[in-house]
C-alpha cells in the first residue's frame, strides 16, 4: 500500500523511519552464520541465500533444525528454510513452508523435499510458483487449462517449445523438478569446476572415464589460467533417476594438473559406480584453492623431477590448445577408439 494513501486511511498512524545500517549489520551477522556451516553460500538479497550443504556429514534435518536454531537464539529473528536437491525446489519449499505458517506469527518453518520425491511435491501448487512463470506466461497456460505444476509436467516438452520458444524448455524442465543453475558466490572464488549432462544416460565405462577425463582438463586448465591450485577433489554424479551424489578426496599436497586431478575423480568414481548403472550426469571440481602451486626446495628438486617434466609438458600442451584450439592435442587410446568403431 502507497504511504499517501495509508495516512489518508489512518491519520493517526505511526511511521517508523527505516534503519537500513541496522538491516545490513543483521544481514551480516546471518550470512556468517551460513557460511559456519558450508563454504558455499549464494547470498541473493539482505534476508535470502543458498548454502549447499551436500557434503556436510550430519542429516539435512539435523544440518536444518541447527542453523535455524541458531539464528532463532543467537540473533534472535524468526527463519525459514526450505531443502531440497537444486535451487529451484529449496525455494519453493521455503514459500511453501512460510506460507503454511500460523496467522499472526513470522514464519519460522523447516520444509524439506526428500531426492526422488520432487514431482510429487510440485505436482499440486500453483504454476505461478515456478521461476519464469509470471501473470502473462500463467494466463497463457490457463486457456490451455493448466493451473498446476502437475498439469505442466504432463505436457511434452515438444509441444510447450512451440508454444513457448526457448522458456518452454525450462518450463518443461522446472515442472519435473530439474534445475542445474548453480549456487553463484559472490565472495572469493571457492572452487573451480564443470559438468556435463548427457542427451542420452550413458552406462559405457569408457565414456564416462573419457567425459570425467575431459572434465578434469577443463577444471585444470581453469586453475593454471588463473594461478590457483587446490587441494580437494570432487565428483558429482546424477543417475537416471535423477538421484545426485557427490564424492570428494583430500589430498596431501596442492594439484593443477589435469592427470593428477583425473587421476582421484577416475578413483572416486569407481568406487562409487555400479557396473551397467545408467549416469545422466557427471561433473569434476576442486576445491580447497590457494595461488600458485608449491614450490620444491633444493632437496626435493632432484626426487621430483619426473612431476618437473609432467609439467614442462603440461605446459607445452596448454600453449598448443591455446593457439590451435582444444582439439589440437589427443591421447594415443583416444585415437585409437575413434579408428576402431
Amino acid at each position: 500500500m502507497p504511504m499517501a494513501r495509508a495516512r489518508r486511511i489512518c491519520p493517526d498512524l505511526i511511521i517508523l523511519p527505516p534503519r537500513f545500517r541496522e538491516y545490513s549489520r543483521i544481514s551480516r551477522i546471518v550470512m556468517e552464520k551460513l557460511h559456519q556451516v558450508s563454504p558455499v553460500v549464494e547470498q541473493v538479497s539482505i534476508d535470502e541465500a543458498f548454502i549447499d550443504i551436500s557434503l556436510l556429514p550430519d542429516s539435512v534435518e539435523t544440518t536444518a533444525h541447527d542453523l535455524q536454531r541458531k539464528i532463532n537464539q543467537d540473533v534472535g529473528l524468526p527463519c525459514s528454510l526450505g531443502v531440497a536437491s537444486n535451487k529451484l525446489l529449496a525455494k519453493i519449499a521455503n514459500d511453501v513452508g512460510k506460507s503454511t505458517g500460523v496467522s499472526g506469527s513470522p514464519p519460522n518453518a523447516i520444509t524439506i523435499v526428500p531426492p526422488g520425491e520432487e514431482k510429487e511435491f510440485l505436482k499440486p501448487l500453483k504454476v505461478e510458483r515456478l521461476w519464469g512463470v509470471g501473470p502473462k506466461t500463467a494466463s497463457r497456460l490457463s486457456e490451455l487449462g493448466v493451473s498446476t505444476i502437475g498439469e505442466l509436467a504432463a505436457i511434452s516438452e515438444r509441444r510447450l517449445v512451440k508454444l513457448f520458444g526457448k522458456n518452454g524448455h525450462w518450463l518443461y524442465l522446472h515442472a519435473q523438478g530439474i534445475d542445474e543453475s548453480p549456487l553463484v558466490t559472490s565472495h572469493e572464488m571457492k572452487s573451480v569446476s564443470s559438468e556435463t549432462t548427457f542427451v542420452l544416460d550413458i552406462r559405457d565405462i569408457e565414456i564416462l572415464h573419457k567425459t570425467l577425463r575431459d572434465l578434469a582438463e577443463q577444471v585444470g586448465k581453469r586453475l593454471r589460467d588463473q594461478n590457483l591450485s587446490g587441494t580437494t577433489i570432487r565428483i558429482k554424479i546424477r543417475w537416471s533417476d535423477f538421484t545426485t551424489i557427490s564424492r570428494q578426496s583430500k589430498l596431501a599436497s596442492s594439484i593443477d594438473q589435469d592427470a593428477d586431478i583425473y587421476k582421484t575423480a577416475e578413483h572416486l568414481f569407481d568406487g562409487t559406480w555400479e557396473s551397467g548403472r545408467a549416469v545422466r550426469l557427471l561433473g569434476v571440481g576442486v576445491s580447497g584453492l590457494e595461488k600458485g602451486i608449491r614450490q620444491l626446495n633444493l632437496w626435493e628438486a632432484r626426487s621430483e623431477a619426473p612431476d618437473l617434466k609432467a609439467r614442462q609438458l603440461q605446459t607445452a600442451i596448454d600453449g598448443l590448445r591455446e593457439r590451435y584450439g582444444a582439439g589440437i592435442v589427443r591421447r594415443g587410446n583416444d585415437v585409437e577408439e575413434k579408428h576402431s568403431t
